[in-house]
């Protein structure tokens, strides 16, 4: 399916949600399906605009972090913290101050830490220290959005003794389970789980531009082993001690356990950036309270091309009520 055809097709939800008899959950829907329209298509259509006042974008004060506040003007306002995924300039990336001006559109009260390693495309295990300190400056129970491998910093965090009573869901995006198979798939295009098995060609560049970025975690023999695809599986199958640690440390699904927020995992089926595996290993580390959303209509975080108009439709209805959960209770 082509994009114009699924702006059709989410325009048809808009307009069917329009008419709901029920005034808060029809308007919660109405502002469900309008971000979805807007944030798929890119901007090119706009109902979420239309309906809803310029959200205020403010500094947040949070000891430690350098945290934008998103507010609309809608007069309930769920407290909700996005966890952006690799942006150069964090909070300030044009694409993370758009998802958030118009989740506060939708109603949300939006809190948006920079997360200093994925301005840079690497993780380290103290990137989920803005997040945990984030989620203690806000009011709660609050909600969580993270985005593809910002999964990382946002489960750690909603893992926290000391705030995961405060979160009541995480949306994973595009997210990762094991950071010791998300580097594996970046590096060889191999991805795995259960019975499941496939491969993605990636850009040489690119992964050496990841080694580059990641080489301090490396000795020398490694760095030029990890820079030669045909030697890359082997010395993944047992990684140097210091990359093994940092490597376990990284993987939600060692804590996933832990978390005591609902989670909802969304991920595309044909995303080339992190496999759809991933949501998969980590709903089976925490099978209770943890819903999966598989579509073909999102390739990574943006809209993708559908097999029929019937698998569109309900896979958008399934991201409707997937955005549509996070402002109700659990």
């Amino acid at each position: 399916m082509r994009q114009p055809e699924i702006v059709r097709l989410l325009g048809l939800f808009l307009a069917v949600f329009l008419v709901l008899p029920v005034a808060r959950t029809a308007g919660d829907l109405v502002l469900s399906t309008a971000f979805l329209v807007e944030f798929l298509s890119a901007g090119a259509w706009r109902p979420l605009s239309s309906l809803t006042a310029v959200p205020r974008r403010e500094p947040l004060n949070v000891p430690g972090a350098m945290v934008d506040r998103w507010v609309g003007a809608a007069f309930v306002h769920t407290p909700l913290v996005l966890v952006h995924g690799y942006s150069p300039e964090g909070k300030d990336d044009p694409r993370v101050r758009q998802a958030a001006a118009l989740l506060a559109r939708a109603g949300f009260d939006v809190a948006v830490p920079t997360i200093p390693g994925l301005t840079r495309g690497r993780l380290r295990p103290e990137d989920a220290e803005p997040v945990v300190a984030t989620l203690t400056a806000r009011a709660a129970p609050t909600v969580m959005i993270s985005v593809s491998i910002g999964a990382g910093p946002a489960l750690l965090a909603a893992a926290q003794p000391t705030v995961r009573d405060r979160v009541r869901v995480v949306l994973s995006l595009g997210g990762y389970a094991s950071a010791a198979e998300l580097l594996r798939f970046f590096l060889t295009g191999d991805y795995r789980f259960s019975t499941i098995r496939g491969h993605v060609d990636h850009d040489p560049g690119i992964v050496r531009q990841f080694v580059e970025a990641n080489a301090d975690l490396l000795d020398a023999p490694a760095r030029e082993v990890l820079a030669a695809p045909a030697r890359m599986a082997a010395v993944l199958e047992s990684p140097p001690p210091r990359l093994a640690s940092i490597l376990e440390q990284l993987s939600p699904e060692r804590v996933a356990p832990q978390i005591r927020a609902r989670l909802v995992l969304v991920h595309g089926t044909h995303d080339r950036a992190v496999p759809y595996t991933e949501s998969l290993r980590l709903a089976a580390a925490r099978p209770d309270r943890t819903r999966v959303v598989l579509v073909t209509v999102l390739g990574h975080v943006e809209a993708a091309a559908s097999p029929s108009w019937l698998s569109a439709a309900r896979e958008m209805g399934s991201l409707v009520l997937a955005v549509y959960s996070l402002s109700r209770p659990s």
